[in-house]
């Protein structure tokens, strides 16, 4: 033990003495980002933040003309959300079930990674359940607060289709019969499709979208590593969107090279999809931004052999140019380390013109960063079905005014009357934002 404390002492020195990043909150932003300079070392760089928590009565900040209230609040981690026809709202509830076998999680940064993690609130046991948030008389607060579906594995992506809701656990997708205005689950729910995990599942989550058809559902999967240090064979169908044809019950990656993707969407003018992706760490507090990109069938997004289009990651061993040579470069640059995890279109009309068709993106926020980065939601301009610039931090304050942690957002979703709902993992909260 105290071998350990002295590695994470020398961790904390180290970390210290590594140059900051920019201090632009929106430094890696826009179609074309500047990249910075790879720099590697033993130690990552740290944010080493604090977590405090929300005070009585306190709450995140919006643009004037705009209102946050507590849609629902007293839950246990919830990372993602539902919006049902009749209005219920599903929050699932859940964290990562962790790994002994992932060779991410030795030797001194994976002790010092494990400390920050558990300082954020980010390693904490799962519910394993989904809770259903009502509000019956549209004031923008739930009344009720029910338990919806227990008993899954890391639940996260939920999609309705007709008469069947979908539930992405961390190793498949499962379904569950669903009526209009149900308020309660029975069971684990039926296997629909699996999808790659244990025994390592480094990047746990898994998101599940339908088609604007409904024919067919797309899965999001993380990678097993941060550039491949589980082998390159612990990555099989992972870095990944899946598709799976519901009238088949075929299923096949669709897109791949996706270090981990979270947020799915469909673009209203277009259709086409697009995702937001958290990339790769240690080469730098300013390389790379984490993304926004339309996601084309059959096309590889560059990782681990690059990321950024055909920028090579010289740390992966034996490189492969004959993929970095058909590497698709993303659309919008989001920030590095910005933890970019929720992605909603806003196809509503409650909301002033110039956000209408435009994207909002939960940024959890960095851990492994000088200065902490993220911490938000941004908004996204759009035009022509093309992110435009400049973003816009939209909710902001869950960093306070000493830069400790009060909230981390994660899932976004549009409500049925047009205000924007929010996960807040960390907090416990789901906030709503509404025009006054």
């Amino acid at each position: 033990m105290r071998r350990a404390l002295l590695a994470a002492s020398a961790a904390l020195v180290l970390g210290s003495c590594q140059t900051a990043g920019s201090d632009d909150p929106f430094v890696g932003f826009g179609p074309n980002p500047r990249l910075a300079q790879p720099r590697t070392s033993l130690i990552p760089s740290v944010g080493v933040p604090e977590v405090v928590g929300w005070p009585v009565n306190a709450a995140p900040r919006a643009p004037p003309g705009f209102a946050v209230t507590r849609f629902g609040e007293g839950l246990d981690h919830p990372r993602w959300l539902y919006v049902l026809p009749n209005g219920d709202v599903l929050a699932a509830e859940s964290a990562g079930p962790g790994s002994k076998v992932d060779k991410t999680n030795t030797g001194i940064r994976a002790f010092f990674q494990k400390m920050l993690m558990k300082k954020v609130k980010s390693a904490v046991s799962s519910p394993d359940r989904i809770m259903l948030l009502r509000d019956a008389d549209g004031d923008g607060v739930a009344e009720t607060k029910t338990i919806f579906a227990q008993g899954l594995k890391s639940p996260f992506g939920m999609t309705l289709v007709g008469d069947t809701l979908y539930v992405a656990n961390h190793d498949g997708v499962v379904s569950y019969p669903y009526r209009d205005g149900d308020t309660r689950e029975s069971g684990p729910g039926h296997p629909v499709f699996a999808l790659p995990g244990p025994p390592i599942n480094h990047h746990w989550t898994k998101n599940v979208v339908a088609s604007p058809d409904g024919t067919k559902l797309y899965a999001t999967v993380g990678s097993n590593s941060n550039v491949g240090e589980n082998g390159m064979a612990a990555e099989e169908g992972r870095a990944a969107i899946w598709e799976y044809d519901l009238a088949t019950r075929q299923a096949r990656v669709f897109a791949s090279g996706i270090r981990n993707p979270n947020g799915l969407d469909f673009e209203p003018t277009t259709g086409a999809m697009w995702t937001v992706a958290n990339e790769r760490d240690e080469i730098g507090n300013d390389l790379p931004p984490d993304y926004l990109t339309s996601v084309r069938a059959g096309a590889f997004y560059g990782w681990p052999y690059s990321y950024w289009g055909r920028n090579v990651d010289r740390r992966v061993k034996p490189e492969r140019p004959d993929l970095v040579a058909k590497a698709v470069a993303p659309d919008y640059g989001l920030g590095p380390h910005t933890a970019s995890l929720g992605l909603t279109f806003y196809k509503a009309e409650a909301f002033p013109a110039p956000y209408r068709g435009g994207a909002f993106i939960g940024q959890h926020g960095s851990w492994n960063r000088q200065p902490l980065n993220g911490y938000r939601v941004v908004f996204v301009p759009f035009a022509g079905g093309r992110p435009q610039m400049p973003a816009q931090a939209f909710l902001t304050g869950f960093l306070n005014a000493d830069n400790k942690i009060q909230g981390r957002p994660v899932g976004v979703v549009v409500d049925r009357r047009g205000g924007l709902l929010v996960a807040d993992d960390v907090g416990g909260v789901v906030w709503r934002v509404a025009p006054v």
